[in-house]
């Protein structure tokens, strides 16, 4: 690390918030390119984290620095309602064109908890109903709205009163048949409506179609449509936070049309502008009209140069047909984590939909999640030039969501350096 790097370094303990500043793993860099980092130590590091789901056309596509370059040059800020401009009316135009179902109509944000915030805001305002049901595990979000329905980690609502209004029921178990997911959830259900809140006081119920910080755990398709159905039989609104699992993460442009489940409201985010700040809650225009003037507003939401980033996105994945990609790539490296888990013990399970995995660490003995090791294993693996976060309610299970650009060649090398940190394991 350079003499300036150190110095900059010895600064982040007085100038930057530790829940900030101390996520794993602190890598300091240069730049990004493709799939890659590139570290002040002269390494060059293979991201199999997208940013977080985030840069899903890889870092700084020549398009997407195209775009933001052009719409600079004309625009720096709006505010949408103050002036119109073109680059947001176009996005939605063109956004309106993948989105599942009849969901044609968005508010543009800056952020997923914004999303989301405005989802349970749309719900209670349309329904004149108070409550929200979410599911254990799921995550949507800090702030105190989306806090209130986020259940993936007690951490996150230490000292915050965000339960109120809202009842949480379990999420799909991983590892039980169909059948008996749908009679566990019918018994959530029925106990919930008999004993804690009646269905007609449910504004909406908010779920992650795919598992996401909870862990990575993809659900049945007849568990999501038995939620729709119940949803329909009473009257509440489906909210799904499609944060991580848009633009193209699971094979489809979003998990709603891989599970062919359409929601009435998503909250979208991350992969949107390849890096910039956007959001959108998004719900059917006739929906959406029973929300006027001053219900809600936003002040930096769909910002000229993000929406032009979120325009250059969308056709990166249209020209570059990376949901095809996403199949192929993804199935490649399926089958290659299988292969791994055949070898090593410490790996419980190896979950996906197309480009998200969840690579499970357990004790090989008692069978119990290990975080612990987890958390070396990411360490090792940083060592040998390959970068995955962490996820599940105690960091046992290794996060892989690399670009949808990626190649099988890169999975390769990265399955490789996966490999090398295992048989470092001590």
């Amino acid at each position: 690390m350079t003499q300036a790097w150190k110095e900059l370094a010895e600064t982040i303990p007085y100038r930057l918030a530790p829940s900030m500043a101390k996520d794993h793993p602190n890598l300091p860099v240069l730049k990004e390119e493709g799939c890659y980092y590139y570290g002040v130590d002269g390494k060059k590091y293979l991201d199999f984290t997208s940013g977080i789901a985030v840069t899903n056309v890889g870092h700084r596509h020549p398009k997407i620095v195209k775009a933001i370059k052009e719409e600079a040059d004309r625009f720096t800020h709006g505010p949408i309602g103050v002036i119109q401009y073109e680059s947001i009316l176009k996005l939605a135009n063109e956004l309106a064109e993948i989105m599942p179902g009849d969901l044609d109509c968005f508010f543009f944000g800056n952020s997923g908890t914004e999303a989301v915030e405005g989802a349970l805001k749309l719900a209670r305002h349309v329904t004149e109903r108070p409550y929200v049901i979410s599911f254990i595990g799921c995550f949507h979000g800090r702030t105190l709205g989306s806090l209130g329905v986020s259940t993936s980690k007690g951490k996150y609502r230490k000292h915050q009163p965000a339960q109120a209004a809202t009842y949480q029921i379990p999420y799909y178990t991983p590892g039980d048949s169909e059948e008996e997911a749908i009679t566990k959830l019918e018994q959530s259900f029925q106990t919930l409506f008999a004993h804690q809140v009646s269905p007609e006081e449910i504004a909406c119920m908010i779920i992650e179609p795919v598992l996401g910080e909870g862990g990575y755990i993809v659900p049945p398709t007849a568990w999501l449509k038995r939620i729709r159905e119940i949803c329909d039989e009473h009257g509440i609104l489906l909210i799904f936070d499609e944060v991580q699992t848009g633009f193209g993460r699971t094979g489809e442009w979003f998990a709603a049309q891989s599970f062919n489940v359409i929601p009435d409201i998503m909250a979208v985010a991350k992969g949107i502008a390849s890096g910039l700040p956007l959001s959108a809650t998004v719900a059917n225009h006739k929906l959406m009209q029973r929300w006027p003037l001053g219900s809600h507003a936003t002040t930096f939401g769909g910002n000229p140069i993000a929406c032009a980033a979120a325009r250059a996105t969308l056709q990166i994945i249209k020209e570059e047909e990376l949901l095809n990609n996403v199949k192929e790539v993804g199935s490649y490296a399926q089958e290659k984590l299988f292969t791994l888990q055949k070898r090593w013990p410490q790996i419980g399970a190896v979950r996906n939909l197309g480009m998200m995995f969840g690579i499970e660490i357990i004790d090989p003995v008692s069978g119990e999640k290990d975080g612990e090791t987890a958390a070396k294993i990411l360490d090792l693996a940083l060592e040998e030039g390959v970068l995955f976060y962490f996820c599940g309610n105690e960091g046992e299970v290794l996060r892989m969501i690399p670009p949808l650009t990626i190649t099988k060649e890169e999975i390769d090398e990265g399955i490789t350096k996966l490999t090398k940190a295992f048989e470092r394991l001590t």
